[in-house]
């Protein structure tokens, strides 16, 4: 059976590394059904929602005989014993609370297909490819899964919600607590990931309450007058958003939307009522006999004329938040991660609820699931040697722990500034000259201590306004900087006021893309405490801006790269965030590429493109840039491309691998017909559910996480496939994500034990840190280009996302300028 995959078999096992033994949240499904089972399409008429289908399906299910049929809420339907029904016609009874009469449905019932359970069993032992037949069972056992949860909690595609676990995240949103549950094919076994999962949603309160909190207000008092930029916020915040209004028992439990917000007051508003013109607040006054007490309070508009005022209304629980958390609510999400004792123990809490053992559907079909998590072998690789330049106190060593610091070391290739110039975004009175200088002193020290070689020291020092306009101020400077010198200039340090986005973005703009000027940023505070560990984090990023080399693995334990001369290449594409306010805007591809033997530094290419697209569609023309700027560099062509491409779903594999596997070769062939370098194309996935816990304390590390170098290559992979785990870094808080990596090409012949280890000892030089990081780097630096790209937008376009700006509008991108896409810029 050589063709049962399109993409790479396992190649065996690898050998490397100390043995261990670790937990990891999957369950086994102990017993699958053994007949067939049987697919239904339903259709509901007249249309409703999902959550009103479950209900109505209910009630249908009633005249199946004693078959449990499972739903999907759209029109799925699963039995394991055939069903001898086409039409039913179904009435829903009367809802008194909204004195809503009995509503009669008509179910029709059609069979299109049986599932054969023994093909699923060929696929995960090795003996059939993959087919829709597959893919459809494994979606029918997840909707067995699934259908006795969606009726008795909150759930989300496949997270379910409980009320115990809520917590207030600030500004009118909490995070629930849910179980994400889904079933993954792994050799001769189905298993179902179980896996918490935090998400934001709207708090259920009052609309006054929500209000104040997302205006960030002390009372409702405080909102006699709202501004306009509130009044703009507090409608994109609110827009479609589902309350229920409590003035009128008539219509206590109908929904409504928020369509906008008044630009007027309730005792403001004025609408036609009956002919006569009247207020909101008078006609509730009349109408209802409520006396509005806060009429200076905006209404609500639910449809075009109709106003309601705010404090009738109250939010509908269980909405997601669908909009980006800001700085202090993703600040209070990230407490919510656990460390990997309670992590695990939570999710063995969610065994108990979800309780697939007692689930009598389940029963029927004959499918069950053990509750205790799977049990694997790992294996932790040893970390590499690292170098230093040679007259280091410590130039060759081990790192342990995957950290380490650079006392006693300087980079491997430090880089020359001689012309460069400082801008401080603020007034002398907050930055005096004399702290600048001592800041700027001890940054020179401290570079030139690690390597760097700055024989110009005291560089000219510019005070600009912050608030603009920034492109003069940096052009001002790069002049002095130039002037002094006597040469072009290398690098402008900026020292920022804050942290907020808008200023930093709009500097990295005018450097990248209209100066073409490496750019360093610092914000004012680490300027007046002038730390030594700070300013040599510092110097990590102008070493690689400038075209120096930090550090660099002992060449004998990267023979892929050394032997030949090889290129690696990262791969990365970013979409804007969903919702209706960034469609139609672009997405952004960058592919980065190294440019030595030593495979630590690296040039980019970038390409914005059609959005929510997931292939890269100029790849061949970004290819053949980075093939060239290598052989300028290096002076010959490489034998070998390993491509490390990051963010494709299991169901995009096909095209991705086809689409771009053919624009490479498209790319070496369009520089020379007779050029075909040996390709490995490996998918890198970081969204997925899978953790580890180690099962022996003397295993994990300070927090209970595997150690940095921990490989799963069994039992939770694929059946057949060449895949792998891979935790790569050592953890700072909650539990660890390791990296899950996919080969569906390979040409160069590696067995797990070379593809591990490379990828392994790859994640100890990204430049900026010291210590080892969750993803090989070329697709790490591939993300940073991407996230510096969206700074690149004209008319500040990527702005903060409370303010109006930010919407609309396809931003045009300006291009980063030729000369500084060869180094590392976008550190």
């Amino acid at each position: 059976m050589a063709n049962i995959t399109e993409f790479v078999k396992r190649p065996g096992l690898g050998r490397l590394g100390r043995p261990i033994r670790i937990r990891t949240n999957y369950f086994e499904i102990t017993n699958l059904p053994a007949s067939n089972i049987h697919h239904y399409d339903i259709d509901i008429s007249p249309e409703v929602p999902p959550t009103l289908n479950r209900k109505i399906f209910q009630i249908a299910e009633n005249s199946f005989y004693g078959i449990r049929a499972v739903f999907d809420g759209r029109r799925n339907v699963y039995t394991i014993r055939p069903l001898d029904v086409h039409t039913l016609d179904v009435t829903l009874p009367e809802d008194n609370t909204i004195r809503r009469p009995p509503r009669i449905f008509r179910i029709r019932i059609k069979k299109v297909n049986e599932i054969h359970m023994e093909e699923i069993n060929r696929f995960l032992n090795g003996r059939g490819s993959i087919s829709s037949n597959i893919l459809t069972g494994i979606m029918a056992l997840n909707i067995l899964i699934r259908h006795v949860p969606s009726t008795t909690l909150n759930s989300v595609g496949r997270i379910f919600y409980t009320n115990q676990d809520s917590r207030p995240l600030s500004g009118g949103v909490e995070a629930l607590q849910g179980y994400f549950q889904s079933i993954r094919p792994t050799p001769k076994k189905l298993m179902i990931n179980v896996d918490l999962h935090a998400t934001a949603f709207y708090e259920s309160d009052s609309l006054v309450q929500l209000v104040v909190k997302i205006l960030n207000k002390r009372s409702a008092d405080d909102l006699r007058r709202i501004h306009d930029r509130d009044r703009t916020k507090l409608e994109k915040c609110l827009k479609n958003l589902k309350i229920y209004a409590t003035h009128d028992e008539n219509a206590l439990n109908r929904r409504f939307r928020i369509f906008k917000v008044t630009n007027t007051s309730a005792s403001n508003t004025i609408f036609d009522d009956n002919g006569n013109q009247t207020d909101v607040a008078s006609y509730f006054q009349r109408k209802y006999n409520i006396q509005l007490l806060y009429p200076f309070f905006p209404c609500i508009v639910i449809r075009s004329g109709t106003y309601l005022p705010m404090e009738v209304c109250n939010v509908v629980e269980g909405q997601r938040y669908m909009r980006k958390l800001n700085e202090r609510q993703t600040a209070n999400m990230s407490k919510l991660t656990r460390p990997p004792q309670s992590h695990a123990s939570k999710i063995n809490q969610g065994i108990q609820i979800l309780n697939y053992q007692q689930n009598q559907y389940m029963q029927q079909f004959d499918f069950r699931v053990s509750n205790e998590m799977a049990i694997t072998q790992a294996r932790i690789l040893p970390a590499p040697k690292l170098q230093y330049h040679p007259t280091s106190r410590e130039s060759i060593f081990t790192p342990r722990n995957g950290l380490w610091n650079l006392r006693d070391k300087k980079v491997a290739t430090g880089a020359t500034l001689g012309s460069w110039a400082c801008a401080v975004f603020g007034n002398e009175r907050d930055y005096p000259m004399s702290a600048i200088q001592i800041f700027i002193r001890e940054l020179v020290t401290t570079c030139q201590d690690t390597g760097m070689n700055i024989p110009n020291k005291n560089p000219p020092i510019q005070h600009c306004n912050p608030q603009g306009p920034i492109e003069t101020s940096l052009r001002q400077v790069w002049v002095k900087a130039g002037n002094l010198a006597k040469s072009k200039p290398q690098l402008i340090l900026c020292i920022l006021p804050n942290t907020g986005v808008p200023l930093y973005a709009e500097i990295k703009r005018v450097s990248d893309t209209v100066i073409g000027v490496a750019s360093q940023c610092v914000q004012g505070k680490h300027m007046f405490a002038a730390k030594k560990l700070y300013c040599a984090n510092v110097c990590l990023k102008m070493n690689v801006k400038l075209g120096g080399m930090n550090s660099f693995i002992d060449p004998i334990q990267v023979p892929f790269i050394t032997q030949r001369p090889t290129i690696l290449m990262g791969a990365s594409v970013t979409h804007h965030a969903p919702g209706a306010e960034n469609s139609g805007r672009p997405s952004i591809a960058a592919v980065t590429a190294s440019m030595d033997a030593k495979a630590s530094r690296y040039a980019a290419s970038i390409r914005v493109q059609t959005g929510r697209q997931e292939v890269i569609s100029d790849l061949a023309e970004m290819v053949k840039e980075l093939l060239k700027t290598f052989y300028m560099t290096c002076g010959r062509k490489p034998d070998r491309i390993l491509f490390y491409r990051d963010g494709v779903s299991e169901s995009q594999f096909s095209i991705v691998l086809k689409d771009e596997i053919k624009a490479i070769k498209e790319a070496c062939k369009s520089l020379d017909e007779k050029y075909k370098p040996t390709i490995t194309f490996v998918v890198i996935q970081k969204r997925h559910h899978t953790r580890f816990f180690p099962i022996n304390a003397r295993d994990g590390d300070r927090i209970g996480n595997c150690p940095s170098g921990t490989v799963v290559e069994t039992t939770i992979v694929h059946p057949f496939e060449f895949d792998f785990y891979l935790l790569s870094h050592p953890s700072l808080q909650g539990t660890s994500r390791p990296t899950h990596y996919h080969v569906l090409l390979d040409e160069n012949g590696f067995n797990a034990d070379s593809l591990q280890t490379l990828t392994y000892n790859l994640c100890y030089v990204f430049a900026r840190c010291t210590r080892a990081v969750s993803i090989v780097p070329p697709v790490y630096y591939a993300h940073l280009v991407c996230a510096r790209a969206r700074f690149h937008a004209s008319g500040e376009n990527w702005s903060d996302p409370d303010t109006s700006e930010g919407a609309g509008g396809v931003a045009r991108y300006a291009a980063v300028k030729a000369e500084l896409l060869k180094v590392m810029y976008f550190m």
